[in-house]
């Protein structure tokens, strides 16, 4: 990209206003970059046919698209592809050094024996930092440390750039970072993702994570109508303590207080995650206290296998304890699911993603 020209991508269209004010340019012209860039995803301003060659001339002069294709993709086994994607990081104090970070398209046929496109699920796990300040003890993008936030260009590009982008039926902030650490642009990037003028996607297809942070968890569930997913891993807060710090600045008893304040009874989901460690977190004294931590909140819990990071000693339940903890869980009315664990073959299943190794290598 042209280092003296700014980004198109991640603009809302009152921005895209101002840009086509200042350069003398209709007022609808916003409006018809706006469909350009979101809704046709072109890779190129002389692309946008239907605006006058001189407009394109002067847009050009001072914009581009900043649309930047990844650079690397490995392929597991089960389809996972994960993708290296560029990122700048413009308003963080990475002062506009590359990094990248990590993006996993994850296909599943939902129907057996369904043709291509029948009853197909496609979810991008989409990341919104370079590393991440919240240090779970299980997570390798925690050991990465924090480097930088993801500005919401930076965060739409890796839809806008994937080579499957047309296929995707839904997205999940679930990558790297914290996604309430970084909600300015967390929100940026939905609003576009929903507005008529961007890709008008359903709220309903977008799932954002967070540990629980005070104020910005209220933040997010008060200004988007997304699915929620809440960091759990143990309804004990001593030992949620020892494995996310996060606990010490919102407890997990604070978080489900704030979530019971909203209406989850209808098409906006709440879940929780939950990885299971054997012998550590998934007996039935830890059920009990889900079961009393969230009864009467409308919500499920995915349990998540769990994938071993090199230097932590944590050990993983078996496939047998874990479905005991699901049947119980859901026999007393806490709906439980175990997540299918994919891309573990090519460091992409939860838990796994760093871009640490390739971020120091830039000079």
């Amino acid at each position: 990209m042209d280092s003296e020209k700014q980004m198109l991508i991640g603009r809302t269209l009152g921005e895209l206003k101002v840009v086509v004010g200042e350069l003398g340019m209709p007022a609808f012209t916003a409006t018809q970059i706006a469909k350009w860039l979101y809704q046709q995803h072109v890779t190129s301003i002389d692309d946008m046919t239907n605006i006058s060659k001189a407009n394109r001339e002067k847009l050009k002069a001072k914009y581009e698209i900043g649309a930047m294709p990844p650079i690397d993709c490995q392929r597991s086994k089960d389809g996972t592809v994960k993708y290296l994607f560029p990122v700048c990081c413009r308003d963080t104090t990475t002062n506009g050094t590359e990094r990248f970070v990590e993006t996993v398209f994850i296909p599943e046929r939902l129907r057996v024996g369904a043709s291509a496109g029948m009853g197909d699920r496609a979810t991008l796990c989409v990341s919104c930092q370079v590393g991440c300040k919240m240090n779970c003890l299980f997570c390798q993008t925690g050991k990465q440390g924090f480097e930088g936030n993801l500005t919401a260009a930076d965060i739409l590009n890796q839809i806008y750039a994937l080579p499957e982008c047309s296929q995707l039926t839904n997205i999940v902030f679930m990558g790297q970072g914290e996604p309430m650490d970084n909600l300015d642009n967390i929100l940026r990037a939905i609003q576009i993702l929903t507005a008529d003028y961007g890709w008008a996607w359903s709220p309903k297809r977008i799932t954002v994570s967070s540990v629980g942070i005070r104020n910005k968890l209220r933040r997010f569930l008060d200004e988007s109508e997304c699915h929620v997913a809440i960091s759990m891993h143990s309804p004990l807060p001593e030992q949620r303590r020892m494995l996310m710090p996060a606990e010490r600045q919102m407890s997990i008893t604070e978080v489900v207080d704030l979530l019971r304040q909203y209406d989850f009874t209808h098409q906006r989901r709440c879940s929780f995650e939950y990885i299971c460690f054997g012998g550590l977190n998934d007996s039935m004294t830890h059920a009990r206290e889900i079961i009393r931590l969230l009864q009467g909140l409308e919500c499920r819990v995915n349990l998540i296998r769990y994938h071993e990071i090199p230097g932590i000693d944590l050990p993983a339940s078996d496939e047998k304890r874990m479905e005991s903890f699901r049947d119980y869980l859901t026999a007393h009315g806490v709906f439980t699911t175990i997540r299918a664990s994919r891309g573990q073959d090519i460091f992409a299943a939860c838990g796994l993603l760093s871009t640490a190794m390739k971020n120091n290598k830039v000079k």
